[in-house]
């Protein structure tokens, strides 16, 4: 008996839905090489693996979003060919994907019965739609208006909209692909209640996160991909922190430390006073008064919880939003009144939260995201060298270390890490002196981050860059910073030196540290 047979025999689990022999190839790239997966009955599979290695692409073949290139989909015991994403979930099988799929213009309710009305003897019932919307929205604790447009929604409620639109399927085979990436600790705690309010039922759920120790709560089994291929699997009682860590990256996973041994400069950002109205709110700011310098080489990492005003503080420096007080000086220059494309000709950039919506161009390809902010760089009046661009594209597919079949690959075909490092080395193609990131791990694996924070860290030390970054991971801000700036409600409640400790960082944004 196989290994594979072993644990199944041991749980008394019964496979409802199999993967054999399944590969998956994209042009010359094999994102998948004859994977053997199951989904037991009423229990929670994880599935751990680094950006590329395959996690997206087999939950996309076993909810009909995409077909293997060989071997067979088993479900309840019977091959079965699944032509469209519609035809699984007919069969019961749903899909909450990494990257969001709603609608922004439509309302709430319109999203989760999106492609499957409801209807009535006169068409449409609305009603009816509505009803199940709210009663869905408040099973996950969160009192949205069905009528609220998507668009109004931050991302996190958007997160919880898409679990909404899956559990609205009454699916028995539910897969979610880093559910919890926009999601607030509370709001994640509200998704595990559900989730095991779902295998109460009987409903089998594969469960992918970046979030390890998070994953672990919930988890009956794991399995482990690397490169395409099946690297471990185990029951939860064998497995914990190391055994993941071991099977995604190895033994020498080191996440990084503060760069040493350089001199700062000047301050290169400084913020001063900084107030931003809170659009929400009438009367209330949701930056308050703020006041920072970041200098040149420093890596400052900002910390605190949603709602703090982390994203709203980036969003303002970078002139996405206008500050009704305070100023933005870079290198001593005041940039408050300069567009977005003004502030990146003179160095400061922002790698955003919501890579889909705000950093990525889905019609154009991995070398055409790469190379759009710095389109100055290899373009003169209406003459571009395509050489200089290759070259741009190519340096940065190397630095921020992006799997991909070239430049010329569409953007769609990456996995969600890897888009992410694409949206991180677009903005520092234009060789900026001040980056800011938000959230800049979230969908990232930690072999990733660990890539990324090595390449800020670097850059930090060789040639001075001031980096600036937004974390709701607490362990984050014990790696690379030099300075950890917690925020709570609008204003900044402390600042630790290294060698602070995750409680200290924890109690002065408002958190348990249990």
């Amino acid at each position: 008996m196989t290994r594979h047979e072993t644990i199944a025999a041991e749980t008394g689990a019964q496979a409802v839905l199999s993967a054999r022999n399944v590969a998956k190839s994209y042009g010359s790239v094999q994102a998948l090489k004859g994977v053997n997966f199951d989904v037991r009955r009423g229990e929670v599979t994880t599935l751990f693996g680094e950006n590329g290695a395959g996690k997206s692409t087999l939950m996309k073949i076993l909810s009909g979003v995409i077909q293997p290139t060989s071997g067979e989909i088993v479900l309840d015991g019977a091959p079965v060919h699944f032509d469209s994403a519609a035809e699984a979930r007919d069969m019961g099988i749903s899909i909450i994907h990494q990257e969001l799929s709603l609608a922004p213009n439509m309302n709430v309710r319109d999203n989760v019965f999106m492609g499957r009305e409801i209807m009535g003897p006169t068409g449409v019932n609305y009603a009816e739609e509505g009803r199940q919307t709210r009663a869905l929205m408040r099973e996950l604790e969160e009192d949205i208006d069905p009528l609220t447009p998507v668009e109004e929604l931050r991302l996190g409620q958007q997160q919880l909209v898409e679990i909404a639109r899956a559990l609205s399927v009454d699916a028995r085979i539910l897969i979610m692909d880093e559910p919890t990436s926009a999601l607030s600790a509370s709001e994640v705690e509200v998704l595990f209640k559900v989730i095991h309010d779902l295998k109460a039922r009987g409903v089998s759920i594969v469960y992918i996160s970046h979030h390890l120790e998070e994953a672990l709560q919930i988890t009956d089994h794991a399995v482990v991909l690397r490169d395409g291929t099946m690297t471990a699997r185990a029951p939860r009682r064998e497995i914990d922190l190391e055994w993941i860590v071991h099977n995604m990256v190895g033994d020498n996973f080191d996440l990084g430390s503060p760069p040493r041994g350089h001199e700062m400069g000047a301050p290169a950002l400084s913020i001063r006073d900084l107030v931003l109205p809170d659009p929400n709110r009438p009367g209330r700011n949701v930056v308050d008064g703020v006041s920072l310098d970041i200098r040149a080489g420093e890596i400052v990492c900002i910390y605190g919880l949603m709602g703090a005003g982390r994203t709203e503080m980036l969003e303002c420096a970078a002139g996405r939003v206008a500050n009704s007080g305070g100023e933005i000086r870079l290198n001593g220059a005041d940039v408050s009144g300069l567009s977005i494309a003004q502030r990146i000709e003179k160095g400061l950039v922002l790698v955003p939260e919501d890579r889909q919506r705000d950093g990525l161009v889905q019609t154009m390809s991995v070398g055409e995201n790469l190379s759009l902010a710095s389109i100055g760089a290899f373009t003169r009046g209406l003459f571009t060298s395509r050489r200089k661009e290759r070259e741009i594209v190519d340096r940065s597919i190397r630095e921020v270390t992006v799997k991909t079949d070239g430049g010329g690959a569409p953007i769609g075909s990456l996995s969600g890490g890897n888009q992410q490092k694409v949206v991180i080395g677009k903005m520092m193609a234009t060789r900026p002196g001040v980056i800011m990131l938000d959230e800049p791990s979230r969908g990232i694996d930690i072999g990733a981050k660990a890539e990324v924070f090595r390449l800020l860290a670097d850059a930090a030390r060789e040639r001075g860059l001031a980096v600036l970054f937004s974390t709701s991971e607490v362990n984050e801000c014990l790696s690379i910073a030099h300075r950890v700036v917690v925020m709570r409600r609008g204003r900044i409640s402390a600042e630790f030196g290294t060698g602070t400790s995750k409680e200290q960082i924890m109690a002065a944004s408002g958190e348990s540290a249990e």
